[in-house]
């Protein structure tokens, strides 16, 4: 099971900026290899600015489910309105924070 740093508030990467029901995905931050539920969280937690994911990139898996812990690749993420094996809905607001993951 892959580990979730940052401050969650849950079992399934809600954490203490965003508690939705839809706010269930880890990130991976590049610039750590470290799953965090947001920008937030690891801003908060590491010592280091974040490194964006570059375009080429998009077929790594660094996106989380956290309800059944399934990892998308960010094209696969960015391509769906839900988890692609249980089908938990994610947070479409996310989308405001794209630029701060990836580049575009």
């Amino acid at each position: 099971m892959k580990k979730v740093y940052g401050f969650t508030v849950d079992d399934e990467t809600r954490c203490t900026h965003y508690q939705t029901k839809k706010d269930i995905i880890a990130i991976k931050f590049k610039c750590c290899d470290k799953y965090y539920p947001c920008y937030k969280c690891h801003a908060e937690a590491e010592d280091h600015k974040p490194i964006l994911w570059e375009r080429t990139e998009y077929d790594e898996k660094a996106v989380l489910c956290g309800v059944c812990r399934k990892e998308h690749t960010i094209d696969e993420y960015l391509h769906t309105d839900r988890c692609l094996r249980c089908a938990s809905l994610f947070n479409e607001a996310c989308e405001y924070h794209y630029h701060l993951y990836w580049k575009r």
